[in-house]
């Protein structure tokens, strides 16, 4: 049955790719839908990695901790050359404000998916995770305005279906 959730899921965002594909003044797209893959790869690649070091550690917060640290040494000292680099800077206490509730968001958003790969399997918490793009496309329609249409809404539907049936879908 969990194949059939593989099979749905992954007919949704071929189909949906295949839509996008064929519209009118896309020719980039076949290049980015290149790029996806590849990005897809990696994706995998890290996902399976972050799996083995929260599972290799004997506490799970400590693997979190030391993750967000190293990236808090580096990201800071990118984030200053970019806006120094700016004409035009934002003022930098709201900049910072945002960039605080940012990292504390990501610090539980990704520290809850890292944990359920060590709780559960991996392959579940993947599908999970990447079946945010499903929410972003949602947000965009109700907050942003984006349309969307029958076909794509349709698609979009298929997609989250394939998501339940590999979840629930027993063996």
């Amino acid at each position: 049955m969990r194949w059939g959730g593989v099979l749905l899921l992954s007919g949704g965002i071929l189909a949906l790719s295949a839509v996008n594909l064929r519209g009118a003044g896309r020719p980039r797209l076949a290049s980015a839908l290149g790029w996806a893959l590849v990005t897809g790869i990696f994706v995998a690649a890290y996902t399976t990695y972050d799996a083995w070091g929260i599972r290799a550690t004997p506490d799970a917060f400590t693997f979190l901790a030391w993750f967000f640290l190293l990236d808090g040494l580096i990201f800071p000292w990118i984030a200053a050359a970019r806006w120094l680099g700016l004409h035009a800077p934002p003022a930098l206490p709201p900049l910072l404000a945002r960039g605080v509730t940012g990292g504390l968001i990501a610090y539980v958003s990704f520290g809850s998916i890292i944990l359920a790969t060590r709780i559960d399997k991996v392959g579940q918490a993947a599908v999970l995770r990447e079946t945010s793009v499903v929410f972003a496309a949602l947000i965009g329609w109700a907050f942003l305005g984006e349309r969307v249409g029958a076909l794509r809404a349709a698609l979009v539907v298929l997609i989250v279906a394939g998501a339940i049936v590999m979840e629930f879908g027993g063996g």
